[in-house]
């Protein structure tokens, strides 16, 4: 399987932000984004009126985006802020709870559901490009933690490879569960940019006004911030008392 190298394994934050920087500035060439498009095929077709249909596909979109941050928060309620953010693999510790009970990469999940979403922003022509460039993204991504993990675990993640889906969640567990508690705390503020982006999106989808779009992505890289220092600080706390 193709796998990332360590620059882009370290830098995927900023892979990320690149394949989704130039394929929503395409909406210079082409001012329509593909969910109006399909807005208003489907008002075409169901004979509605107004902007009813562009606020349904939009909604959807935000639903989507909302379901991805309930995998990724979930996910990272088991892994931790430090995991999660860090910019070599983890290769200590075999995570088989939770999510992981479902799909080897909940993380990822999460974000092919934001791409699904929050591309529909996107024109036409640059939403399936960019929906293509961040899966192929995740495979390397995904191949390069694969191949670290099984060399340092060996057979127990071999067998947990075998037995849960790779990036597709299974309808129902395929492990049984170690009994680890998530830390919901953690994973609300490991994830806050993402709720920052699903909240603009979501604001979007009722107003259409693109400056709540814009102030959710604005802002996610500061909740981060936010969240991550007010986390620290609890654990700081914590130590004390």
């Amino acid at each position: 399987m193709m796998r990332a190298t360590e620059f882009e394994f370290r830098n995927r934050a900023a892979v990320f932000g690149v394949i989704y920087g130039v394929t929503f500035s395409m909406l210079w060439f082409d001012h329509v984004p593909t969910g109006i498009r399909v807005g208003e095929w489907l008002a075409a077709r169901m004979g509605w009126y107004g902007s009813n249909g562009d606020h349904l596909v939009f909604g959807v979109g935000a639903a989507l985006m909302a379901v991805g941050g309930v995998w990724r928060t979930w996910g990272s309620s088991y892994l931790g802020m430090e995991t999660v953010h860090d910019k070599a693999v983890h290769v200590e510790a075999l995570h088989a709870d939770g999510p992981y009970r479902y799909v080897r990469n909940p993380l990822y999940f999460g974000n092919v559901l934001m791409t699904i979403g929050m591309g529909l922003l996107a024109p036409r022509y640059a939403y399936p490009v960019q929906a293509l460039l961040i899966i192929l993204f995740l495979y390397r991504l995904i191949g390069r933690e694969e191949a670290e993990l099984s060399a340092s675990q060996g057979e127990p993640y071999r067998a947990f490879m075998r037995a849960v889906p790779r990036l597709l969640p299974a309808v129902t567990p395929r492990i049984a569960g170690s009994g680890r508690k998530p830390d919901w705390k953690t994973g609300f503020a490991t994830e806050a940019w993402y709720w920052s982006f699903t909240l603009g999106i979501a604001i979007f989808a009722a107003t259409f006004k693109i400056l709540w779009f814009y102030a959710g992505m604005v802002a996610a890289p500061f909740a981060g911030m936010a969240a991550e220092k007010f986390l620290k600080s609890g654990k700081a706390s914590g130590a004390n008392a």
